[in-house]
């Protein structure tokens, strides 16, 4: 027992120093050297000392102080709505429909574009005629005209050569005029805006029309711009697309950005599209830009437009039926490899076309010669056909 006295009173003394200081933390009043005790153990870092330590600073190296402060700020230094943070759980929106030209600028400055020349497109001479030839040079000028007018010549050119790549594209219509014109029967998903943005109701200035139309001209005749390369989208660089960071960007020209599809898909070997004609075939009104959703017609022309639409294609009616209610569709028959279709309200429109006869024919020979290259050969010790065994009884 005695042995353990020193070790009681060491520790009774220990509790009672805590407890002390403890209490001592609340009757501290105000004004008593706390807070310059606090900056004192903290070395310098608190409020005050920053106060203290900014007083000086001009606003260049306050902003640059900030910026680089660890705690954290809503502040986020001017950049554009949409790109302030990353969060893995929602979408990011990029700043879709929220953005000033101005930003949108900066938004395009920062994707720099291909360090190398791009590979360019075959040149291409339109072998159509007569009024299939009046018609791809119309609808080509109205591209130039009303998407680039204003923009330098080699602007120009690149919009022309745009057009032309997605008509050799696969994943385009196989005509000029299918092209310019891909979706403005639709009130949304033109291709071109001037389709179906009332661009057209507008009288072209005649200076300006006719040095569009000789773009489009050279184009058809084989001019190739090889600073696009194969180009297949583009867009001004005031506004950002949310398509923009999908696609491979190639040059700026003008005011305009150009792009064409990543891997082999953009590459020239993937531009494999005959071009198909029938310029001429698309009705007067859709050359015109005369869509009543869109150019403010009357709403009885899209009636109209879908009749001239489906009185040149082929349709046929097909009756569903789930769980004793019916319903009929009306349905376009897809055409021969790159016939012109137009979408007409009411009507659906398969995605895909079924074979020629000749397709089926060639992907059975090519079957076949798989299944004959890859069945072995069935010989004797001294290479003669031997005869299959008879059946047993």
């Amino acid at each position: 027992m005695p042995r353990l006295r020193p070790l009681a009173l060491a520790a009774l003394l220990i509790v009672g120093l805590i407890g002390a200081g403890c209490a001592g933390n609340f009757r501290v009043p105000a004004g008593t050297g706390r807070a310059e005790g606090l900056a004192a153990v903290a070395r310098g870092y608190g409020p005050a000392a920053f106060r203290r330590l900014t007083a000086d600073m001009s606003p260049s190296m306050l902003a640059l102080a900030r910026r680089n402060d660890g705690l954290p700020s809503k502040d986020y230094w001017g950049r554009v709505p949409g790109w302030e943070t990353y969060a893995l759980g929602r979408t990011p929106v990029l700043g879709v429909g929220l953005l000033t030209a101005e930003e949108a600028r900066l938004i395009n400055a920062l994707k720099a574009g291909a360090l190398e020349p791009p590979p360019p497109a075959r040149p291409f001479i339109l072998p159509a005629l007569g009024e299939d030839r009046a018609a791809a040079i119309r609808c080509m000028t109205q591209a130039v005209y009303y998407e680039a007018a204003t923009e330098p010549l080699e602007g120009r050119q690149a919009v022309a050569q745009t057009v032309l790549n997605r008509v050799r594209h696969p994943g385009y219509p196989k005509s000029v005029c299918g092209v310019v014109y891909q979706g403005s029967l639709r009130t949304t998903g033109c291709q071109f805006s001037f389709t179906c943005d009332g661009s057209l109701s507008r009288s072209p200035s005649p200076v300006l029309w006719a040095q569009a139309e000789q773009v489009a001209r050279q184009a058809l005749d084989g001019f190739v711009l090889r600073s696009v390369g194969t180009a297949t989208h583009y867009h001004a660089d005031y506004v950002a697309p949310y398509w923009a960071p999908t696609l491979f960007r190639i040059t700026q020209l003008g005011r305009h950005i150009f792009y064409r599809w990543t891997g082999p898909w953009g590459l020239p070997p993937a531009f494999t599209g005959r071009y198909a004609g029938g310029e001429a075939s698309l009705s007067q009104a859709v050359l015109e830009g005369l869509d009543a959703r869109t150019q403010g017609a009357q709403m009885a022309l899209i009636d109209d437009l879908s009749l001239r639409g489906l009185s040149t294609q082929a349709t046929r009616t097909v009756v569903l039926s789930l769980e004793g209610v019916s319903q009929t569709y009306t349905v376009i028959v897809p055409g021969v490899p790159g016939q012109e279709s137009l979408r007409a309200p009411g009507a659906l429109k398969p995605t895909r076309r079924a074979p020629t006869p000749e397709e089926v024919a060639e992907i059975n020979a090519r079957l076949k010669a798989l299944e004959d290259a890859q069945t072995p050969s069935r010989s004797g010790a001294q290479g003669v056909e031997q005869e299959p065994s008879p059946p047993s009884p």
